[in-house]
């Protein structure tokens, strides 16, 4: 696919502050990834391959950080993972349609940019003790998410996070480290349902920059704090990019089967 080299500049930009942002917090951006990718018109088999790949370059240096820190504990992320990676693998072998997969994609749009305006103004200043929930819950949140993630080509992480920030499960630096692992695993295994499926849709001269950008702005994310303020309206404005790019696939889409 050919794109005006205007175009590119901006999309390698916009990857690089994602990652830098999401990165942050403990996430890979795979919802954002998906959005601008979906707005320059590429394939959706290019589309979910590059988001997955995105990702997990991103939260492969967040886990690393929150590892030696100390903040992974496998015995808490082991309900989520165990039920996540079979589903995703599940999700990401299912051939969707294209018009359904777009469609599914516009209300993934639509439901993680909501999630990411409830993390950012109404769970931001919450520091809640931690609340015990039911152990079956968490298999079961862990397998929900990942089958959609696998379907679309996320990571889950911007549904996780929030999910679990309101049911108090833990403190936000340590949802912050299970959620960037929890993207780790599920990438991986989307990854390879995509390759064992022929649907991985890989271009070098397209998808190396965007890997090396999300590299350096992951890195970057994860050593440095990220100003409160600057946190809040670059969250609102990715938050309102990816919903409106969510709703104009959702009307495109839509008038398509209703024609």
């Amino acid at each position: 696919m050919n794109i005006d080299p205007t175009q590119w500049v901006a999309l390698v930009l916009f990857f690089f502050l994602i990652a830098t942002l999401y990165s942050s917090v403990g996430f890979g951006g795979g919802s954002s990834y998906l959005a601008l990718l979906s707005l320059m018109g590429f394939s959706f088999f290019f589309i979910r391959t590059n988001a997955l790949l995105c990702n997990l370059i991103v939260v492969s240096g967040s886990s690393v950080l929150f590892y030696k820190n100390k903040l992974i504990h496998f015995k808490d992320i082991f309900p989520f993972v165990v039920t996540s990676i079979p589903l995703t693998f599940l999700g990401s072998l299912l051939k969707l349609e294209e018009t359904l997969f777009f469609i599914l994609l516009a209300l993934t749009l639509i439901g993680s940019s909501l999630s990411l305006f409830w993390q950012t103004f109404f769970l931001k200043n919450q520091n809640p003790q931690e609340k015990k929930i039911p152990l079956y819950l968490n298999y079961i949140i862990g397998g929900a998410i990942g089958f959609l993630s696998g379907l679309v080509g996320i990571g889950g992480g911007v549904f996780l996070a929030p999910l679990l920030l309101h049911l108090r499960w833990g403190k936000p630096i340590k949802i912050a480290a299970l959620t960037a692992f929890f993207i780790l695993v599920n990438s991986l295994s989307g990854l390879l349902g995509l390759v064992l499926n022929n649907t991985f849709d890989f271009s070098f001269s397209t998808t190396l920059p965007l890997l090396i950008v999300v590299f350096i702005g992951g890195q970057l994310g994860v050593r440095i704090s990220i100003l409160k303020g600057s946190s809040i309206w670059i969250k609102t404005l990715t938050g309102i990019l990816v919903l409106s790019v969510g709703i104009r696939i959702l009307i495109t889409q839509g008038s398509a089967v209703f024609a």
